[in-house]
Formats: C-alpha cells, sequence, structure tokens
C-alpha cells in the first residue's frame, strides 16, 4: 500500500498545474483533492476517473472555501434549479466536507438529464450534492438518522474521524505479509452470535460482531474474545455483512468499550442496524436482559460507519483492501471478499446468503477478481436441507390463510423484521385477490423496516426498483394497518379473523410473543413460522409440537397451553439450502483452495464439509469457535 505521501507525488505529476490543487488528504479509504478551480473538474469530468483509475483509489473533489455559497443562498438555487416537482423535503450542509444532502421524493429530477443539475448545482453553490431518498412511508428511524448524520457537531467529528482513519491507511509504506490467521470466536459449528477475526502481521480486523438473541445462557450469547489475543486499541475496522442481531449486535460494546475505528458496511445496513440495535435494547430491559451498552454507544456506531456501495474497492488497513458485493439475503446484505497483501492472498465471507428466487432480491453474486479461502454459512446445510420451490411455499401460505378465515380464526406470521417480513407482505399483496378480505396487521418495527427499503430501491429486484419508482409501491396497501402498542392485546383477544405480521420471528422476544401468548389457547387460530427457529429459542419449541411452554411474564415464568394450530412453510428463508449452497460453490469463479463452514448448527456444518470435499475435492473445514486457521 502507497503512503499518502507517495499517493500526492503521484497526484501532482499526473495533473496540469492549471486545475489548481490546494491540498491533498486521506477520508477513510478516499483521497481528498481540494482545488481552487472547482469549474475545470465539473466542464471535464475525465479528469478525476482518470486520476483515480491512474492510483487506484476513490477520488473526492472539493473547493476552496471561499467558493462557497452562502447555505441559505445555495438552498434557494438548488431549490430552483431541481424545481418543485422535485419533492425536495429536507436540505443539510456540511461545511466541514463541503457537501449538500437533498432528501427528495423524485431523485430523478433532481440528477436531471445525464446529471445536469447536479453540474449545475456545483457551478452555481460549490457545494457537492448527496442525494437520499424520502420515502412515502413515513419513517422516525431514517428521519432520526439523517438528521443526526448531518448535525454540525457530527459533520465535524466525522471529518476529524475519517481524516485520522486515512492517516492510519497510508501511514505505511508496502510491508511484507508472511502469515493470516482467521478465528472464529462465534458462530462456528452454530447459529448465532458470528464474528469472526482476520489477522495478520500488520491488522486486526473482525467480520461481524453479533449476539446470540436465543441462548440459554449469558456466556454463549456473545462472542469469545479470550482467543483474539489482541486489545480493543489493536483492532483496525469492522466488517459488517447484514444488519441481523446475530451479526451486528455486540458492535455497540466494543465502543462502550472505547473502540474508535471505522465500521464498512452498505448503507442500507447501517440504517437497519440502527433501528434493529434500538429495538434489541428497548426488548432486553423490558425482559431483564439488559444488553451491555446504551443507546449513546449505538449512535457511536452510526457515526463511525463507512458506507460502501457494492462492488466499491477501498482500502482499509496498510495491507487490506475490502469490496462488497450483493449478498442476496436481506436488503444491503453483502458479501465479503478481501485482498491482502500484493496480490497475496483473498478471503471471501458470504455472511448469511441467498442463491435462489425471491421477490426482494437478486441473488448473491459469485464473481470474484480472485478467491483462495471461502468461509461459507451452512444454515442450511445438512444432507436433508432442501426447501421447496417458492411458487409451492407461497401457494402453501395463501392455502394456510383461507383455510383459517374460514374457520373464524386469525393467523400470526412471527418474521424476521428486515428480510423476511417483507418477502411475505410482497407475497401478500401478489396474492391479494385470492385471499379473503380480512385486515392483514402490521407490528413492530416491520413498518420502520419496511419504510427503509422503500428508501433504497437500488438494492432491490429490478422489477420491484421499478415499480416502486413508478409509483406502484406493492409495501402500499390498504389492506395493510399498521398497529401500535395499544391496540396489540384488543388484536390478540379478537374474534375476528385477521392477519398478523410481527417480529420476532423466532418468538425471542418483542410483540410476537404479546400476541403467542393470547393466542396460544385458540384451536381456531394459527401461527405460522416461515423462518429459521434457533435451538432454544421458544419459536423451536413450539415448532416442534410442545403442548405446554413456559414464557417470562412480568418478569416470573408463566406455563402457557398450545392448542393453536403450528405450521412451517420452508421456501421463505433468505438462507440458501443444501442445494443453493452446493450450486453457488460449482458457478463460484475462480474456485477456492480451502472453504470453512460456519454458521449452522455443529452437525450441519459437518454435513457441507463433507459434501463440498466430496463433490469440488478442496480441503474443508466445519472449525469451532476458537479455533485459529492460517491461511497462508
Amino acid at each position: 500500500m502507497p503512503t499518502l505521501e507517495e499517493i500526492q507525488e503521484q497526484i501532482h505529476e499526473f495533473l496540469p498545474r492549471e486545475v489548481g490543487i490546494t491540498n491533498i488528504s486521506a477520508e477513510g479509504p478516499k483521497i481528498v483533492l481540494t482545488t481552487d478551480r472547482l469549474d475545470v473538474f465539473v466542464d471535464h469530468s475525465d479528469i478525476t476517473k482518470d486520476l483515480a483509475h491512474h492510483i487506484k483509489k476513490r477520488i473526492m473533489v472539493r473547493p476552496t472555501a471561499s467558493q462557497l455559497l452562502d447555505p441559505a443562498e445555495a438552498e434557494d438555487m438548488i431549490r430552483k434549479i431541481v424545481g418543485a416537482d422535485s419533492g425536495v423535503t429536507n436540505i443539510y450542509f456540511n461545511p466541514y466536507q463541503k457537501e449538500v444532502m437533498i432528501e427528495a421524493a423524485k431523485l430523478g429530477n433532481v440528477i436531471g438529464m445525464n446529471g445536469e443539475n447536479i453540474r449545475k448545482i456545483i457551478r452555481a453553490t460549490g457545494w457537492t450534492p448527496v442525494l437520499e431518498r424520502a420515502t412515502p412511508i413515513k419513517s422516525n428511524i431514517l428521519t432520526s438518522l439523517r438528521k443526526t448524520l448531518w448535525d454540525k457537531k457530527v459533520c465535524r467529528r466525522r471529518k476529524e474521524f475519517l481524516e485520522r482513519v486515512g492517516r492510519k491507511i497510508y501511514s505505511k509504506p508496502d510491508h511484507s505479509c508472511d502469515w493470516i490467521r482467521i478465528t472464529p470466536l462465534g458462530g462456528a459449528s452454530e447459529v448465532g452470535r458470528s464474528c469472526f477475526v482476520v489477522q495478520t502481521p500488520n491488522s486486526n480486523v473482525l467480520l461481524d460482531c453479533g449476539i446470540n438473541v436465543a441462548a440459554s445462557e449469558p456466556r454463549r450469547m456473545f462472542p469469545d474474545f479470550r482467543a483474539m489475543q489482541l486489545t480493543i486499541d489493536e483492532l483496525d475496522a469492522i466488517i459488517l455483512s447484514h444488519a441481523h442481531l446475530d451479526h451486528c449486535g455486540f458492535i455497540p460494546y466494543l465502543y462502550n468499550r472505547g473502540f474508535d475505528g471505522p465500521v464498512y458496511t452498505t448503507k442500507p445496513t447501517r440504517d437497519i442496524m440502527a433501528l434493529l440495535q434500538l429495538d434489541a435494547m428497548e426488548i432486553s430491559v423490558k425482559e431483564d436482559r439488559e444488553l451491555p451498552y446504551t443507546s449513546a454507544d449505538i449512535k457511536k456506531v452510526i457515526e463511525h460507519v463507512i458506507p460502501l456501495e457494492y462492488e466499491e474497492v477501498a482500502d482499509i488497513t496498510t495491507d487490506m483492501r475490502l469490496t462488497l458485493y450483493n449478498a442476496g439475503h436481506i436488503l444491503g446484505s453483502a458479501v465479503t471478499h478481501l485482498h491482502i497483501g500484493d496480490s497475496l492472498y483473498n478471503i471471501l465471507y458470504t455472511g448469511d446468503m441467498k442463491f435462489g428466487e425471491t421477490r426482494l432480491l437478486n441473488p448473491a453474486s459469485y464473481e470474484f477478481p480472485r478467491l483462495e479461502t471461502l468461509i461459507i454459512e451452512s444454515t442450511y446445510g445438512g444432507r436433508k436441507s432442501i426447501q421447496p420451490k417458492r411458487k409451492e411455499a407461497e401457494e402453501l401460505l395463501i392455502g394456510s390463510i383461507k383455510r383459517v378465515v374460514e374457520r373464524g380464526g386469525k393467523v400470526l406470521i412471527p418474521v424476521f423484521g428486515v428480510g423476511r417480513a417483507q418477502e411475505v407482505l410482497i407475497t401478500l399483496d401478489e396474492y391479494k385477490n385470492a385471499l379473503p378480505d380480512v385486515p392483514i396487521y402490521i407490528d413492530g418495527m416491520v413498518y420502520e423496516a419496511t419504510a427503509i427499503h422503500t428508501a433504497y430501491p437500488e438494492y432491490l429486484k429490478r422489477r420491484l426498483m421499478t415499480m416502486i419508482l413508478r409509483g406502484a409501491n406493492p409495501f402500499i396497501s390498504e389492506r395493510f394497518v399498521k398497529v401500535n402498542t395499544k391496540e396489540r392485546i384488543d388484536l390478540a383477544e379478537s374474534t375476528d379473523p385477521c392477519i398478523i405480521v410481527t417480529p420476532s420471528g423466532m418468538l425471542t422476544g418483542g410483540p410476537s410473543v404479546e400476541y403467542f401468548k393470547r393466542m396460544a389457547g385458540n384451536e381456531k387460530d394459527m401461527i405460522i413460522f416461515v423462518g429459521y427457529q434457533a435451538e432454544g429459542s421458544l419459536g423451536r419449541r413450539v415448532q416442534r409440537g410442545m403442548k405446554e411452554v413456559v414464557i417470562m411474564e412480568d418478569k416470573k415464568p408463566k406455563s402457557i397451553e398450545v392448542k393453536i394450530e403450528v405450521i412451517t412453510i420452508e421456501g421463505f428463508s433468505g438462507h440458501a439450502d443444501r442445494r443453493q449452497l452446493l450450486g453457488y460453490v460449482k458457478r463460484l469463479s475462480p474456485k477456492p483452495d480451502r472453504i470453512l463452514c460456519v454458521h449452522g448448527e455443529a452437525k450441519k456444518c459437518q454435513d457441507l464439509a463433507r459434501g463440498l470435499n466430496r463433490i469440488f475435492h478442496v480441503e474443508t473445514r466445519a472449525p469451532q469457535n476458537l479455533d485459529s486457521i492460517r491461511s497462508l
């Protein structure tokens, strides 16, 4: 990795003097050029592209402060340029990075033909536009996040943070890397608390850092950092594959303990992570299982996120380069590709992935520049873990709902608030003419999570994205009714047929448990599981057919008789089943030399490892937590 000084020399040699560069710095992995001739870069955009290609880094160009229009005048000018039809809702200015955030319902109008409006804004005001989509569904979390991130004090802190990270990344000249070690701290031979540390002589990076919400004992709830053998200030970065709590739920604890480095992930994952962490903290307080961090720690996490687009290459340490690709699991989920050293070694971590058809997302990416070690999830890696075709699953769901409604019952569908909830809602909307005319109630954070989906349609399947952009949003239906906390008990005890879609998907807390304990004794009602039920969760016990379960109520155990009809519908899962996992490895290009099977019950990890070894003749392992695996 070249130093910042070497990068500065390359830039000065490449650019002509008339472009007026006054300063060159690094903010995170990006190189920032300050110029007193911003017009040259606006009128000749190829200059930036050619330079980025030459130095192989992302480039940001900013004007000197004297070229900036006063924010009030700049806002008037921006609104005039983009027009009233753009639906601009908010405009925030970041004077430290000379950016203006424009939140609007119609971003296409803001951008203009071939980006002409963006160029007009830069020429007229000097400010660089950052675009955010206003959602048709009111979202408290998005409003709060955007206000927070564009608060001037936060903007100042972020700039200082990014400059510090940039100096660290580009601080040392190229140096040798003669070993690489991967150690699972959680999530190996189990589902939950995923956390893997990748170490070289120069770098220490975490892949995910989650909690096990279904753990029966506290010591199995969090990653085990004893094997990391490094202090918190030696950790360089966290890479987050996606926002489910078993992958992100323990990150705030690290900031609580003094970590002040970056979290690399996608923008949707950042927003959903905040939603889920805040929700988990609220539930943990109610259930007397408080998490070891506060909302202030969650805010620290958000301020330290460096968002990346899919396939954007970013230097994250002196010897590691990161690229995120679509994982097909939930909105913004990413397959992590790490390029280590100077063309030395490459690791691919799938996180949770889907390699099959869904209504929400495209299948996981499978083509990469280079690949030596693959770390792959094994949730459904067992020999018999084959899910039915999606069409069959949808027809079974609709048929089951019709049967229950016809007998006067209610249908409870506990879902993961992000991913499965939206898959179910889209399916219910698609089959609305075949469904009985009953309300579909949406409870808990499902509503907020769905709003975040509408803010990032470019991450969704092309057909769904087109529908949202054209105003035919399937998440907005007259039959979808938002439920507030006060209405929950009355709805659960009502005798009127209806459909209730609510988190959590494994009955580990939240509204789904409130509904279940009031509906469990009614033979007319039905609970439909559409997602994975972890060992130790209430959902797993109910799914197995237990006729009596114990839940906590007012911090006391309470016995519940289970008379409600229980069915499980496979096929809606956001995880690849065994057939898809084998198909993914078959399609992988290039093929890995080694495969580590993780994120699955021990037997399923072992089954998948044996199957991959037999079929593809590569080294495979199903490691245990704290096993250190040398990869070089």
